[in-house]
């Protein structure tokens, strides 16, 4: 990949700047976690692994900053920092699990001088992005065998490098059949309100050679009717116990149209993004984002003022749509409450 989503250089966080892509490839350079917390809360960085890589790097950047005499000083001061960062966004589960490791590991070696406590979380952070790196991989490995040779590919939203720390989730599945050699296209829908599929899927595949063709969100269901689709494969932000899948707007209505076609409707996830606590998708919480994102694009207002709006930002795919689930660990079929159980266990 020849652009990097996040990353930790010289005792800052850098990122690209989501929110000016394809225009411009910026990227910003944060020095406080409250810069972090405000890049993850307004989209410059978005994508459920992605925010969790930046919630533990703002975390590491923030204990770096605290200026604490005790250990009791410190700590206070840590956990009010994670609690800025579980405020960002509240459906991505990979947020609160990386908020959680890294209040586990700076937990675990208190007895530490708060020196050593400030490097053994920033290693942490940059472990968590090495890891997502290397799981996106898997991810990739192992959705290998799903796609056919000649396989036209429907995508949502966008679960690439951009939503990782580099490679993605259903991108990478793509990236890897691209690598394998496999013949494939992808089209990707648009997926409004913030476009995440035209300004961002589309630019990923373009940069790495992948065919894509571009569409709104209302085309799907007409291209599978008429047999322009073989499969779908999408991300997630937070999958339940028994597989119900929250991911971004626009994916339940993909996949009951996937599922009236016959079409395989593939979600790729790392371990990270299973909330086994919750046993269904109803106790997922839906982020509801600003009224501007829908009445406006890019400043410029396209609906009539004072207009009634709702903007839920996710949806959630029950599992009886979904064909399989594609983690580092494995692929779930079928029963969803034990497989991924034992995913997890494993």
């Amino acid at each position: 990949m020849s652009f990097r989503t996040i990353q930790w250089r010289d005792d800052t966080v850098v990122m690209i700047d989501q929110t000016r892509l394809p225009g411009e490839e910026i990227y910003n350079i944060y020095t406080d976690f409250q810069g972090v917390a405000e890049a993850i809360r307004g989209m410059i960085i978005r994508g459920a692994p992605a925010i969790g890589v930046a919630a533990a790097m703002g975390i590491a950047l923030g204990a770096r900053g605290i200026i604490a005499d005790t250990h009791e000083s410190f700590f206070k001061q840590l956990d009010n920092i994670c609690d800025v960062m579980a405020r960002t966004r509240p459906t991505a589960v990979n947020l609160f699990w990386a908020i959680n490791r890294m209040k586990q590991v700076a937990r675990s070696n208190q007895d530490q001088s708060l020196d050593a406590i400030r490097d053994i979380l920033k290693s942490e952070a940059i472990g968590i992005e090495e890891e997502d790196v290397a799981i996106c991989r898997e991810i990739g490995t192992n959705g290998l065998s799903l796609i056919k040779e000649g396989a036209t590919i429907l995508t949502h939203c966008n679960a690439g490098g951009l939503a990782t720390a580099g490679y993605g989730t259903a991108l990478g599945v793509i990236r890897a059949a691209h690598e394998a050699g496999k013949n494939i296209r992808v089209i990707a829908d648009e997926t409004r309100p913030w476009l995440q599929g035209a300004r961002l899927t589309a630019w990923e595949l373009m940069k790495d050679g992948i065919p894509v063709t571009l569409i709104s969100d209302n085309m799907a269901g007409w291209l599978m009717q008429k047999g322009e689709i073989d499969c779908c494969v999408v991300g997630a932000d937070r999958i339940a116990a028994n597989g119900d899948t929250a991911n971004k707007i626009g994916t339940y209505s993909v996949a009951v149209l996937a599922k009236e076609h016959n079409i395989p409707f593939y979600v790729a996830a790392p371990i990270s993004t299973l909330d086994l606590s919750l046993p269904t998708g109803d106790e997922i919480p839906i982020e509801e984002r600003t009224v501007t994102e829908v009445t406006e694009i890019k400043g410029i207002r396209i609906a009539p003022t004072g207009v009634k709006v709702r903007n839920p930002a996710f949806d959630v795919t029950p599992a009886r749509y979904v064909t399989a689930i594609i983690t580092e660990k494995g692929i779930a079929r079928g029963d969803y409450t034990s497989q991924l159980r034992a995913l997890v266990q494993r």
